[in-house]
């Protein structure tokens, strides 16, 4: 260093310039360096002992080494997720897992109960995108889309050979969509706004038996608005004058714990456990939520398919209310997870309690056991109505008797 200055020097580049300091000067700045230099200390030391430790260092490390040295362009967001889902992965839980973006964002229009488009479910038949479902008071149906049209052009721009998650892209990209459909080999084009659809996760109707009227209430899963929908039609049931109510939860794969929560407090005093929390260090009790009380014959439907919040209802109901429960024993999902989104759009859940039944039972791997055990006929599944029915029909048997 003092050899390039004798040169820099030597050279005239710039004249050379003396600076002088006096004793007190020289103390304030040796202070300065002194004070500096120790808060900066302080915080390499806390920063380190804060985010690191030996595992993670070598995390970093290999971080570092693949994203400068590896041969080829990799995406920094894509080698985190993969980092990530390896952990999740090892743990040795089935209901721990790791989800995609596109997986994040079905499955919390799935458990909010609602999400932003034009309220259709599409899907390839016979090599063409069709309507195959649409929810009343969608976006599509006012504009006049109907169940079996053909998708053929979306703004304009033909769908033919697209899969139907880039026709899903292609719908959502502004707020108001041109769709072409195919109907009867005539060509139909519908100006269609996007807005907020609710998925119906609630359905009701009155079946009458033995000069009886029973209420039938199925919940298809536990979303965040499910509530708001069962509190309806089971007061539209109740206008009606039913003498007993059927709750099908078949094939219903659980969701939200606190609308399981609100559901059971229609029926179950304050008195009243509806489940239990058992965590690495105590159990916890939670009850109903509200003083509303039914006092009419309730019977629950479950099947293999029925887990996590729905056999939360069957089990409060069963144990708390004293319903009956009919079909075969459920799928046994005895966990809580907890969720948590990363930066990329992705999540991962991981599991971090069990929940009990009222009574202290743990159902995980084993299931709610039926009261009355049905096999679904050949009948129904060959037929799928109500009179074919014969888990809903021993149901009705029970509760007009």
């Amino acid at each position: 260093m003092k050899k390039f200055k004798d040169k820099l020097g030597e050279e005239g580049s710039k004249p050379k310039k003396t600076i002088t300091f006096n004793l007190i000067e020289v103390i304030i700045m040796i202070m300065i360096s002194i004070l500096f230099g120790g808060i900066m200390g302080s915080f390499i030391v806390l920063s380190k002992g804060n985010t690191t430790d030996e595992f993670l260092e070598e995390f970093y490390a290999t971080y570092d080494d693949i994203t400068h040295d590896y041969y080829k362009k990799l995406d920094k967001k894509e080698l985190v997720d993969a980092a990530i889902e390896g952990m999740v992965n090892y743990l040795d839980d089935p209901y721990s897992t790791f989800m995609n973006k596109k997986e994040t964002e079905v499955f919390n229009q799935t458990v909010d109960g609602e999400y932003k488009g034009i309220g259709v479910t599409i899907g390839i038949v016979d090599g063409k995108t069709t309507i195959l479902a649409m929810f009343d008071s969608s976006p599509a149906k006012k504009a006049g889309i109907k169940i079996g049209d053909v998708l053929i052009k979306v703004n304009g721009q033909s769908v033919e050979r697209k899969s139907t998650d880039k026709i899903v892209e292609l719908i959502k990209k502004q707020k108001k969509v041109k769709l072409t459909v195919l109907r009867d080999e005539k060509e139909h084009t519908f100006d269609v706004s996007l807005d907020d659809v609710v998925i119906p996760s609630v359905s009701s109707e009155v079946i009458e038996k033995n000069q009886k009227k029973v209420g039938k209430i199925s919940v298809s899963v536990f979303a965040a608005n499910t509530y708001s929908q069962f509190d309806k039609e089971l007061t539209k049931l109740e206008k009606e004058k039913i003498d007993s109510l059927v709750i099908d939860v078949r094939d219903n794969p659980g969701g939200h714990l606190t609308q399981v929560s609100k559901v059971l407090s229609l029926f179950l005093g304050k008195d009243k456990v509806i489940y239990q929390i058992k965590s690495n260090k105590k159990k916890t009790k939670y009850y109903a939520e509200s003083s509303l009380k039914r006092d009419y014959k309730v019977a629950v439907l479950i099947n293999k398919s029925s887990a996590s919040a729905s056999e939360i209802l069957a089990g409060a109901m069963k144990e708390s209310y004293g319903a009956t429960i009919v079909g075969v024993t459920s799928y046994g999902k005895g966990t809580v997870q907890k969720e948590y989104s990363l930066s990329t759009g992705s999540s991962i859940k991981y599991t971090t309690e069990e929940w009990l039944t009222p009574k202290g039972n743990s159902i995980n791997k084993r299931g709610i056991k039926p009261d009355v055990e049905v096999e679904l006929s050949d009948e129904y599944k060959a037929d799928p109505k109500s009179e074919n029915d014969n888990q809903l029909q021993t149901a009705l048997d029970i509760l007009t008797k």
